[in-house]
């Protein structure tokens, strides 16, 4: 089945190993589930797109941008756009935020997971009343 797209492997691979500050901090934190017990993929593809962090189960993508963002505003739009089509929610950081209140990022991110419904929710099983 042709996507339409190659899956971004190797350029994931390689923002891995260039991981700018930012992105490294965030990830000191959000590796080995240590938010919420959740775990997370860094430089993650979605579709066409390659994502900062994403966990799968919570259906959860976020984002680190640097100044650059400020002036490209619409790409960003239609990326978080895409995203939401897929059914993410997308919450984004600036460079600075995370470099310099972690612990508030970190504080974001545990809010928002525990606003998210349940990925599975329980069943109702049959016989009961």
């Amino acid at each position: 089945m042709d996507k339409g797209y190659k899956r971004p492997t190797m350029r994931s691979r390689e923002l891995r190993l260039n991981a700018t500050d930012a992105e490294r901090k965030l990830w000191a934190q959000l590796s080995a589930r240590k938010v919420a017990g959740v775990r997370f993929n860094r430089q993650f593809p979605i579709g066409p797109l390659i994502c900062d962090f994403v966990s799968r189960t919570a259906k959860l993508v976020i984002e680190v941008d640097g100044g650059q963002h400020a002036v490209d505003v619409e790409k960003d739009e239609a990326r978080t756009a895409y995203l939401q089509s897929q059914g993410y929610q997308v919450i984004r950081f600036w460079n600075n935020d995370v470099l310099e209140r972690i612990e508030g990022v970190v504080g974001e991110i545990e809010r928002a997971l525990a606003d998210m419904p349940s990925p599975n929710p329980s069943r109702k099983r049959e016989g009961d009343s």
